[in-house]
């Protein structure tokens, strides 16, 4: 599947609530880096805010919302080829994750 090319349609509150989400924890976790690189925080003030702020269901949720949306706009087969390239990615605890570099930034 050509990827480049594909638009898929999002409706915009859902895309809205996403974007908010993700800018919350780049903002946040941007200022605890900041904090951790002072001395005036430790990981488990990451971890507090991890948990506190919902990261892991907030983040569920919106891979579910783009999920959802890739669903019912691609084909079974393009589902699948989706599928496949996701699970090459880099998982917290896996070897592959820790011989890969952190930051992919684009």
């Amino acid at each position: 599947m050509d990827m480049s090319s594909r638009e898929i349609r999002l409706p915009l509150s859902e895309a809205v609530a996403v974007l908010q989400d993700l800018n919350e924890f780049v903002v946040s976790l941007d200022r605890l880096g900041s904090r951790q690189a002072s001395g005036t925080a430790d990981d488990r003030t990451v971890g507090t805010f991890v948990r506190d702020w919902n990261v892991a269901r907030r983040l569920a949720h919106a891979r579910g919302v783009i999920g959802a949306a890739l669903d019912e706009q691609l084909s079974e087969e393009e589902i699948a080829e989706l599928d496949a390239l996701c699970d090459q990615g880099r998982f917290y605890g896996s070897d592959r994750a820790a011989s890969t570099p952190t930051d992919q930034s684009s």
